[in-house]
């Protein structure tokens, strides 16, 4: 099976750990990520701050040649350019004249047939079904599912998960054998693009998320964005500072916990890239046992 992939700037640089860990656990079941060709940045997180014409038109050159291409799916991993090419077909897709404009401006025709996928609807629709018969090893601890901003939001145009309490990472996570626990800060901001120009704010708001994980019990935080995953990892020197203690707790990319629990070698998954260490040395063999993985009822918002 063959799905479009949109890797983005990101996960070319600074979060190649996620994009080696999301090739690496399409590999082990079977399925061919086509990257877009010639691609190019998304324009997350500046461009639509800057130019509405330009925000528009990043995403959806992008989009147009994912449609040359031939392919009708696209995986893109990164919560922010999910973000960005999902609004950007929806508002051309109501915007005729802007539709039109748009097209004019990257000269070529996006027609909007593509059904765009984040990371964790991608786990959902093709990788959780495989994972009864290919899991070696239980991912054994108790786990913070950080969902952030923008993977659910706004549920009128995504139509995926509940805003407040998404769950499809909890369900994975179980599916995995691991406790996801209830917290409050699941969908909380980390701080975002303001890792570099207001520091402060970042280590308050993900030392927030970081203290609640670990005040709850949690070996592990669990996420599904380079942005999360750099602020929470990258800046525990910051948030320790702002918290007025040393925290360890790991945070993982929810690709790279299952393909932990695949058995797929950590050098692969990208785990020794972390600025937090994380240690494999205790997960167990995989004991198959019940583990209730049904979606809770009223998972969508309407």
């Amino acid at each position: 099976m063959k799905l479009g992939f949109y890797p983005g700037c990101s996960l070319e640089g600074a979060s190649r750990e996620y994009n080696e860990s999301v090739m690496a656990i399409a590999e082990k079941i079977g399925i061919e990520l086509v990257s877009i060709p010639d691609w190019n940045c998304c324009g997350a997180t500046a461009a639509h701050n800057l130019n509405k014409e330009l925000s528009l038109s990043l995403p959806a050159r992008n989009l147009a040649l994912a449609e040359e291409a031939g392919l009708t799916e696209l995986v893109v991993p990164c919560a922010a350019c999910y973000s960005r090419f999902t609004m950007v077909q929806h508002e051309l897709m109501h915007d005729e004249p802007l539709h039109k404009r748009v097209n004019e401006i990257i000269g070529k025709e996006y027609k909007g047939n593509l059904r765009i996928l984040n990371v964790i609807q991608f786990i959902d629709e093709y990788v959780i079904d495989k994972l009864d018969e290919n899991v070696k090893f239980e991912f054994n601890k108790k786990v913070a599912c950080y969902y952030g901003c923008l993977l659910v939001r706004p549920n009128k145009v995504l139509k995926f998960d509940r805003t407040e309490d998404p769950q499809t990472m909890d369900i994975v996570m179980k599916k995995l054998g691991a406790d996801a626990i209830d917290w409050a800060y699941k969908t909380e901001c980390c701080g975002a693009g303001f890792s570099v120009s207001f520091t402060e704010a970042v280590a308050r708001l993900s030392g927030n998320i970081v203290e609640d994980a670990v005040h709850r019990g949690a070996e592990a935080i669990i996420v599904a964005c380079p942005m999360c995953h750099s602020n929470l990892d990258m800046r525990r020197k910051e948030i320790d500072k702002f918290n007025g203690k040393k925290s360890d707790i790991p945070v993982i990319y929810i690709t790279q916990a299952i393909g932990v629990a695949l058995g797929i070698d950590h050098k692969k998954l990208g785990l020794q890239r972390h600025f937090v260490p994380v240690n494999l040395k205790d997960f167990k063999p995989f004991v198959k046992k019940e583990i209730d993985v049904e979606k809770p009822q009223n998972m969508e918002v309407e």
